[in-house]
């Protein structure tokens, strides 16, 4: 036999068969007999023979995978969102292939031209910080490519979408704020074209209208990125500024640690001279002294409820004529230590 992968042309050299009655066999044809059947499949075993899924899929223009775009994976966030996926595709016949944007349109623009070539399925995305024309996503469902949206919303795009309530979770923390007694809050932000960004925003901006606490600019500014090193020069000249605001609600959990580690630098202590809250609540969280007050999110439900509908979609007989989905879960505060507790009104 020659080097390399063992092909039906292999197998049928071998037992001095048509290829096409290898493909018949392996494919179980009920026109052969049960001899010819077993002599193909225990060669083929033998041989340790793989069928060419990407031919099959040239052949049947289904290749049984989905494609999965995040912005990244090392947080707990997107790779429990990837874990709620697999566990649910994992029980399909589908398989799932992972791609990263690294938070650039360009790098997600690329992906999905290359997921099109290898004529994906399906394409769950969570949509890269720079990302604003939605055109790529829309090149997809035209190739009749089910799209599946989550965590961070796409407007104007009509698709499946799985998000979660960005402005009341922000409301939550900052109304539990303005509640324990602090009244100059100050709110990092994250890029300001992301929907989770401007939905953040305006739950702040609410919460403090709602106290009838005046909004104040210097208050606000918007990090770069999401992890702990972007989150450590704003606030630094937050905490550096006459204006020192008595808490903190930042975008997610490594701005507000970024936080709680410049606070402490400059001789604050927390809650005391100053709260802290974060979103997402990262496992590592409730390990911090004192632990990270910050907003919950079903990051795993939404990875599976993802998963089931984009599936629904893929196995329906009637998918262009049904109805896109928007699901959106509700957040919850975690209240811990690096937040003052409540004032109970006397």
């Amino acid at each position: 036999m020659k080097k390399g992968r063992v092909t039906i042309t292999d197998i049928a050299k071998e037992l001095n068969v048509a290829p096409s009655t290898v493909s018949r066999a392996l494919n179980d044809h009920p026109a052969l007999k049960k001899e010819t059947k077993q002599a193909v499949r225990a060669l083929a075993e033998k041989l340790g023979y793989q069928p060419n899924f990407m031919a099959l899929s040239l052949l049947r223009q289904k290749s049984n995978t989905i494609g999965v775009i995040v912005p990244e994976i090392t947080s707990h966030f997107f790779s429990a969102i990837i874990t709620g996926i697999q566990d649910i595709i994992s029980n399909s016949e589908y398989n799932i292939m992972i791609c990263l944007s690294n938070e650039s349109y360009e790098e997600e623009a690329i992906i999905i031209k290359k997921l099109l070539k290898i004529q994906v399925d399906a394409v769950l995305v969570s949509p890269a910080s720079e990302t604003k024309n939605f055109d790529h996503f829309r090149t997809l469902q035209k190739n009749n490519i089910p799209v599946v949206i989550f965590d961070r919303d796409c407007p104007g795009l009509e698709a499946d979408k799985i998000l979660v309530d960005d402005y009341a979770g922000a409301f939550q923390a900052v109304e539990y704020l303005i509640k324990s007694g602090c009244e100059k809050i100050a709110h990092l932000g994250g890029p300001l074209n992301l929907s989770t960004t401007k939905h953040r925003l305006q739950g702040y901006l609410d919460a403090l209208e709602n106290a009838k606490i005046p909004v104040r600019q210097e208050y606000i500014s918007h990090v770069k990125g999401f992890s702990h090193n972007d989150g450590l020069k704003p606030t630094t000249e937050l905490l550096k500024s006459s204006h020192l605001p008595d808490a903190i609600f930042a975008m997610n959990d490594s701005i507000a640690i970024s936080a709680m580690h410049i606070a402490r630098k400059m001789g604050m202590r927390i809650p005391e001279d100053i709260s802290i809250v974060g979103f997402d609540d990262e496992p590592h969280s409730s390990y911090f002294r004192p632990s990270l007050s910050t907003v919950w999110q079903p990051v795993y439900s939404i990875g599976m409820l993802s998963a089931r509908i984009a599936l629904g979609r893929l196995n329906s007989d009637n998918a262009d004529n049904l109805a896109f989905r928007q699901e959106v879960f509700k957040p919850e505060l975690v209240v811990r230590g690096s937040s003052r507790p409540f004032i109970v009104p006397a």
